[in-house]
C-alpha cells in the first residue's frame, strides 16, 4: 500500500517485472508519466509526513535515482524539495 496520490508498490513491482519489449507504446508512456509524477510528489511530501513504508520506499528509489545519475544530478524530488526550500 502506498500514500494518497502516489502509485501503489504492486503496481510498481509489476511494471518492473514486465520486460519492455512486451509492453505496447501506450503502457510505456502511461509508466513514464505517472513515474515522474510519483517522484515529484514523492519529493514535494517531507520524509516525517510518509507512513514508515513509504518513507523507506522512497528512501530507496532516491538512492537508485542517484546511483542511476552517477549521483552528479539529484532526483526530481529532491530539486522540488531545494526549490521549495524543504532540503533542510
Amino acid at each position: 500500500m502506498s500514500d494518497l496520490g502516489r502509485k501503489d508498490f504492486s503496481t510498481k513491482a509489476k511494471e518492473g517485472m514486465t520486460p519492455d519489449s512486451s509492453k505496447s507504446t501506450m503502457d510505456k508512456t502511461k509508466e513514464a508519466v505517472t513515474d515522474t509524477t510519483d517522484r515529484v510528489t514523492r519529493g514535494a511530501q517531507t520524509d516525517s509526513s510518509k507512513s514508515g513504508t513509504q518513507e523507506a520506499f522512497d528512501k530507496t528509489q532516491r538512492s537508485h535515482d542517484n546511483q542511476a545519475h552517477g549521483g552528479a544530478a539529484g532526483s526530481v524530488g529532491d530539486k522540488v524539495k531545494n526549490a521549495l526550500g524543504m532540503d533542510k
